[in-house]
């Protein structure tokens, strides 16, 4: 594409964020690799759903503004942290989708192993430590996870999705909401059945196939079910499953959880089911007392 087509798809896919709720007001950014000196990003303090080419800004890689009559958007640092690591990445997102950023805010891990579109096309999402927005700091954050995946939550923030090209990075912040929607529906019926290792291998042979890259084909003695290669994060920040968690088995090398090897699945009791549970229990231990 030229470099006004790369602007009319900028403004499409802003259309797109906001339509879909995936950006509120004048949330979000979005950006586009030119070359190797240039990237065209959006301005701040607009919506995005209401941009037009002319709108579009450029930059070099260091946040240095060379065109735009608006001002580049202040979260132009989280962008070049991607394109600095990852030379295959073209196009950048950052959102905030209502039911991602909701895992985002709870700080929980996003499991792997339930759908088979998220394991072909987003494989590990890990949560990066929050900070606060806008500067090289919070840049740096993802910046540990970039060579291993394609979809980062921000704690207590969002997401940010990159891609070959834009319509892909943009489709990995639709596939990620989708999925954090279908799992809080699927747990409010009251339990998540997984698929199979066995199952789920297959569906990294495919994911194989079609070319995509995932953390788990460079460590095959590792359950790829189990806790994640870059979701179990070291350092202070290290996201613990609440909501999805779940036997995981043995781990290995660099699946090691620190000690978190035996999780269980929630029951799926109802309030009441465990107030009755307890009083039964308590019952029982009075009884006990009475006889002694």
């Amino acid at each position: 594409m030229n470099e006004r087509a790369l602007q009319e798809q900028i403004c499409e896919i802003g259309r797109r964020l906001y339509q879909r709720g995936y950006v509120s007001a004048n949330d979000g950014n979005i950006s586009v690799r030119l070359n190797d000196r240039e990237i065209l990003c959006t301005p701040t303090m607009i919506s995005k759903g209401f941009m037009r080419p002319e709108d579009i800004c450029k930059v070099d890689y260091e946040g240095n503004q060379l065109a735009g009559h608006r001002k580049r958007t202040s979260e132009i640092f989280l962008h070049l942290a991607v394109y600095k690591h990852r030379p295959d990445v073209m196009a950048v997102v950052h959102a905030h989708p209502p039911h991602a950023t909701a895992f985002a805010v709870a700080h929980e891990p996003i499991p792997k192993c339930i759908l088979p579109e998220v394991e072909v096309f987003l494989g590990e999402v890990p949560i990066a430590e929050y900070e606060t927005p806008g500067g090289q700091a919070f840049a740096n954050t993802i910046v540990p996870y970039l060579p291993h995946t394609n979809t980062i939550l921000l704690a207590n923030h969002g997401t940010i999705t990159f891609g070959p090209d834009l319509e892909k990075a943009y489709w990995n912040t639709e596939i990620i909401d989708s999925y954090c929607k279908i799992l809080l529906l699927a747990r409010q019926l009251g339990r998540v059945n997984y698929i199979s290792d066995t199952k789920a291998r297959e569906l990294l042979t495919l994911k194989q196939r079609l070319g995509y890259d995932d953390p788990r084909f460079h460590e095959p003695g590792c359950p790829i079910c189990g806790p994640g290669l870059v979701i179990q994060q070291e350092g202070d920040f290290v996201p613990e499953p609440y909501a999805f968690r779940r036997d995981v088995g043995a781990t290995c090398g660099p699946c090691a959880t620190n000690g978190h090897v035996q999780e269980t699945q929630p029951l799926g009791l109802s309030p009441m089911d465990l107030e009755a549970i307890v009083q039964r229990i308590t019952d029982e231990i009075l009884r006990e007392l009475s006889r002694t």
